[in-house]
């Protein structure tokens, strides 16, 4: 029984190396967990959505990921950084690279041509940049504010880079902007900027024949039970605060993560059924 579970799994391996599937963006695409102690010296206790998206769609998957990166990060390496780069310096990404994470998916794209799948999840960590910003203004929330329409007009901008970047390497297959959920679908200030965000990395996908993976709408749906009331936390989709189980931290549980797979997998066999459909 065992030679025949190595030999199949061995099977799926070898067809799965000519579907690869390139992940990129920030620590919510790691499975970032926070505080987390010497877990941080093997990448691999770190699972994230994409290795969910690799097994159902038996892909070859390569997460590029980096906890802490923003948008201008992603692109240059002088770019503003939320702890990208101290945390790569420190620890092990699941794909090692030394460039911004831009040249290691332009170099990825170009030595494989017959990559089918690339999602990109990135933006909240400009928002974050902000708010540390504003955190010893007189009037925090005044300051973030007047600089909140500034950081969203870089964040479209800089997707809208990243896109055409990705898009320049001849890179024909399904390319996905996955979106954010609310923290709180109950509080409308909470769900406002969730809807602001997106609407600034989304601006620009159909424009550079990217899809949208609308993770906002099912972590709506999911926490729109009676007893979650629109709350993101009690529908047990994000990660428990070290500090009190009853609090929540930024980052998707597994729970939550396997609903990002499960959008990101819809997105995905939309987009190829429609490409069938063309043809």
């Amino acid at each position: 029984m065992a030679g025949i579970a190595v030999a199949v799994w061995a099977g799926n391996t070898s067809a799965a190396e000519n579907r690869p599937y390139l992940a990129l963006g920030d620590s919510v695409v790691f499975g970032y967990i926070t505080q987390a102690g010497f877990e941080y010296l093997n990448a691999t206790n770190f699972v994230g959505y994409p290795d969910y998206v690799a097994a159902a769609l038996r892909f070859a998957e390569v997460n590029a990921s980096c906890p802490g990166e923003a948008t201008s990060g992603f692109i240059s390496s002088t770019g503003a950084d939320n702890g990208c780069r101290p945390f790569r310096a420190t620890f092990p990404l699941h794909a090692a690279y030394t460039s911004t994470q831009l040249d290691f998916a332009g170099a990825f794209l170009q030595r494989h041509r017959n990559t089918r799948l690339v999602t990109i999840g990135i933006g909240s960590n400009d928002i974050f940049l902000l708010q540390t910003a504003c955190a010893t203004a007189t009037s925090p929330q005044t300051c973030f504010n007047a600089g909140l329409p500034a950081v969203l007009a870089i964040i479209g901008a800089n997707v809208e880079t990243i896109l055409f970047s990705l898009r320049a390497t001849d890179f024909h297959g399904v390319l996905m902007v996955v979106n954010y959920y609310s923290l709180d679908y109950s509080d409308a200030a909470s769900t406002a900027l969730a809807t602001l965000l997106n609407i600034a990395i989304t601006k620009f996908a159909h424009a550079h024949g990217a899809v949208v993976a609308d993770v906002f709408t099912a972590f709506q749906t999911a926490a729109s039970t009676t007893f979650a009331g629109g709350k993101t936390c009690r529908a047990g989709l994000l990660n428990a605060s070290p500090q009190n189980q009853f609090l929540y931290d930024v980052h998707p549980s597994q729970s939550g993560q396997k609903l990002i797979a499960e959008t990101v997998e819809r997105a995905y066999r939309a987009a190829t059924a429609a490409e069938r459909d063309d043809d």
